[in-house]
């Protein structure tokens, strides 16, 4: 198993319940969860700062998470996309190719993500 251990994750998720299962999720992976933040204008506040990769929620209270995941991709911080829809048909394109994870979160799948997106460096340009 890659080492996860001090990476800090900017968590994106509206639903209270649910941002605190990834966070204890994130937590037993010895990360250091940022937020998480609760709207699109609170995760804009934090995406500036010290982060080695990102979980968003895709529709945060009604807006979509877009413009906060390519700030990050901008910055070169390897972001995740989470839906609890389809994945298929809740994530358009270009945004359909960059690492997703399903809700409910499943600890094996976000640690398998982040294994892959965060520590691979596989972050995506957002303008290819």
């Amino acid at each position: 198993m890659a080492d996860l251990e001090g990476l800090r994750i900017l968590v994106v998720e509206d639903e209270a319940l649910i941002a605190m299962a990834l966070e204890d999720i994130l937590l037993d992976l010895g990360c250091v969860v940022v937020g998480p933040a609760a709207s699109v204008e609170a995760a804009l506040q934090l995406v500036d700062g010290p982060l080695d990769g990102a979980l968003l929620d895709v529709n945060v209270k009604g807006t979509l998470i877009y413009p906060v995941a390519e700030k990050l991709a901008a910055r070169g911080v390897p972001v995740a996309l989470c839906s609890g829809y389809a994945l298929t048909s809740a994530i358009p394109p270009p945004y359909d190719r960059w690492p997703q994870i399903a809700k409910p979160y499943n600890p094996a799948m976000v640690r398998g993500t982040m294994e892959r997106a965060f520590l691979a460096g596989t972050a995506v340009d957002p303008a290819a």
